[in-house]
């Protein structure tokens, strides 16, 4: 017994209907993909699935029943998912209210994208016999080879390969089916290629094949060229089938050397398969099936895992691009994943709603992965600021070599002018205009609006940006004054003064002459007077006795 139902669901923008099936314990009696069957068959254009119990979830699988390989298997269509327990009760209980729900499925949004690099993991095998999904898994490398190639080399992702391995429980160790399956002493096991062990490989040489390719991951990634192992994978399930007894070391080991990796390397990686010891590669392995984090346990082949957590949709290259694309921070994306093939560039209608100059054929429309974002550019080093929808104004230094800056700029008879100024916000009308600066800039009529040239001598010319003043007759304009002079008063001032000054000039220097000999003769009758004063009295000296009377000795 289910409860069942239709909801509403957006899928790509249109409204299509889809059943939504809440299990009910103990009577989840048909397969996931019968569902999925039967919902496409009644109409449905989508199916959720509620579970049953409060658990993570889980990735659905290919039915192992006898009709595994059923036809409609492969006619499935329509998109379908497995949805928690609380998350179905509160769609149920909002169905059951009678409310209109909608639900958007936007699987880019359910994956991780917290910066510019992704990192994904991707678990297979090495087995070719395991029937439709060993083949999907070599047809899925073999075609996302290349887009995984360029992801690596230029180092928007870091991949990595997995191998799962089971033990075998200690009781078995020493029985048949143990050493037939199991390396190193029961720890590293796999199932029959052919569910037949009488005949063909064993698992043990499916795990020495998933070791060998494991250590061919470590020993490229170690030099520096990890994306060599889609091509050594690649290469090996076609030259090295088992159907042509060819799954050897030594068909691998001819694969290795052709890809020029050391196969010595390779070797000492494996160690010896029939130890009693740990192997350091098949015991990580191990450790990383258990789930952390977000991630669950992996428990089926194949698994992918993007950004820790698990991807769950169709194993193919388009489907697998773009669920790693969109695990890219916003406007981080590689070009791969911008190709048309890929994702709609929302840009090319209306310019995605954002901010345009069509003029200088800028955009702050950017195209990303999960849509377009409105945000303003840096274009030759100018940076642009503002909302990215209604405006971006360049700024800096340089603002004005892009497009003017945005402002108004006007050429006319020879003269330019810019409303634009280098290193400064905004656009502002040079001196001569007026108007708002970005659209328009009208020359101003300074002879009308009598803003200069108002003196009674003076006659105005408007001209675009400026003006030209004239005075009547012999006069000449005096702009910074706004006044007319007359030019022959200027001229008679002008050599009057000079007059004047050069006659200053000549007076002072006989005035300075005549003191000058004036102080020099005072100077030299001085001096001689006192030489002469030193041999005879002069006129105003008394005379000096030239002895001494007796009483005073």
């Amino acid at each position: 017994m289910q409860w069942f139902s239709h909801v509403s669901l957006y899928c790509s923008g249109l409204l299509v209907k889809c059943i939504l099936i809440f299990e009910i314990a103990g009577f989840a009696d048909c397969f996931f993909t019968l569902k999925a069957w039967n919902a496409q068959n009644a109409g449905a254009a989508a199916i959720l699935v509620a579970d049953d119990k409060i658990e993570p979830l889980i990735t659905m699988d290919t039915p192992e029943e006898e009709n595994a390989h059923a036809d409609y298997l492969q006619n499935i269509t329509i998109p379908s998912a497995l949805i928690s327990k609380s998350f179905g009760d509160s769609i149920k209980n909002a169905l059951s209210k009678g409310d209109m729900v909608n639900i958007n499925l936007d699987w880019r949004e359910s994956l991780p994208h917290p910066d510019e690099r992704v990192e994904y993991e991707f678990w297979t095998n090495s087995n070719d016999e395991c029937g439709a999904k060993c083949e999907s898994q070599i047809e899925f490398v073999k075609n996302f080879k290349g887009a995984a190639q360029i992801f690596e080399r230029k180092g928007y992702t870091q991949f990595t390969p997995h191998y799962i391995t089971w033990y075998c429980p200690d009781a078995f160790i020493l029985s048949k089916q143990c050493k037939s399956q199991c390396i190193n002493h029961g720890r590293y096991c796999a199932p029959d290629p052919e569910q037949d062990f009488s005949r063909g490989y064993d698992g043990k040489d499916v795990v020495v094949q998933n070791l060998r390719q494991a250590c061919f991951f470590k020993v490229a990634n170690e030099s520096g060229k990890p994306w060599l192992w889609w091509d050594y994978v690649t290469d090996f399930a076609i030259r090295c089938p088992m159907k042509d007894k060819k799954y050897t070391k030594e068909c691998a080991d001819q694969v290795i050397l052709s890809l020029g990796v050391d196969v010595k390397k390779i070797d000492q990686c494996i160690g010896d398969p029939e130890a009693d010891v740990d192997n350091p590669v098949l015991k990580a392995e191990q450790d990383a099936q258990i789930g952390k984090g977000s991630r669950g346990d992996v428990t089926i082949l194949p698994t992918l895992v993007i950004n820790n957590r698990q991807y769950r949709g169709k194993l193919d290259k388009g489907a697998v691009l773009k669920a790693i694309c969109a695990g890219f921070q916003e406007t981080t994306e590689p070009t791969i994943c911008l190709s048309d093939e890929v994702e709609t560039n929302e840009c090319l209608e209306n310019n995605g709603g954002c901010w345009q100059d069509k003029a200088a054929n800028i955009t702050a429309c950017k195209d990303t992965f999960r849509g377009r974002v409105c945000e303003c550019p840096i274009v030759q080093g100018v940076k642009f600021i503002g909302d990215g929808y209604t405006n971006c104004e360049a700024s800096g230094a340089l603002r004005c070599g892009i497009n003017n800056g945005g402002c108004w700029k006007g050429t006319k008879g020879g003269s330019t002018y810019s409303a634009c100024v280098d290193n400064s916000k905004g656009c502002q009308c040079p001196q001569g205009f007026k108007g708002d600066g970005v659209k328009t800039c009208d020359d101003v009529d300074e002879c009308k609006e009598k803003v200069a040239c108002n003196c009674p001598e003076c006659k105005c010319k408007n001209i675009w940006g400026s003006y030209e003043c004239s005075c009547s007759g012999n006069l000449l304009y005096m702009r910074e004054h706004d006044a007319c002079i007359s030019k022959h008063v200027k001229t008679e001032v002008s050599w009057s003064f000079i007059w004047v000054i050069i006659l200053g000039l000549a007076a002072a220097g006989v005035g300075g002459y005549a003191l000058y000999k004036y102080r020099i003769r005072r100077y030299m009758d001085s001096e001689i007077r006192a030489i002469m004063a030193q041999y005879m009295p002069l006129d105003n000296q008394g005379e000096i006795p030239n002895h001494v009377p007796h009483g005073d000795i």
